[in-house]
């Protein structure tokens, strides 16, 4: 683990890191997010009449990896070579899945995690009406590949 944050420079500004000499290799990173949706709600998913709640979050989280540099300010912009997410009804409420991969000389990790947060807070808009007590937790890093810092799993 690195002693410092690469975001500051030596007054303590922020600023966007130059990733120019790191070598472009593949890096992939996977993030997950849960919702925590009632048994009514739950219940309710296949009558959604907005649509399905689990596909337009499937698809608001490929666009939201894909706009990532724009949502966060020190993101580089990426040329994403691939972008998947998945939203699976579980015990308890939804568990979404985002996998982002690219071939570039900084790594993917944000825009994974921008994938699953965007898709779980789709997943809330799309069944608010039925309940505005529903949770948003858990939005980690599962693993990452690739680049200078290696292999990351998570637990």
């Amino acid at each position: 683990m690195s002693e410092k944050l690469s975001h500051f420079d030596e007054g303590g500004q922020a600023h966007m890191v130059d990733v120019g000499a790191k070598a472009a290799t593949r890096r992939e990173a996977v993030a997950g997010a849960f919702v925590e949706l009632n048994d009514a709600v739950l219940a309710a998913l296949p009558q959604n009449p907005k649509g399905n709640p689990l596909e337009v979050a499937r698809f608001a989280g490929i666009q939201a990896a894909k706009r990532t540099s724009e949502l966060v300010p020190m993101c580089h912009p990426l040329a994403l070579s691939f972008v998947d997410v998945q939203a699976e009804v579980v015990a308890g409420g939804v568990e979404i899945r985002a996998t982002a991969a690219t071939v570039a000389g900084t790594g993917v990790e944000m825009e994974a995690m921008t994938a699953a947060a965007v898709a779980a807070l789709t997943v809330y808009d799309m069944t608010k009406a039925l309940d505005k007590g529903i949770r948003i937790r858990e939005v980690v890093l599962l693993s990452k590949t690739g680049g200078k810092s290696g292999e990351y799993r998570r637990g």
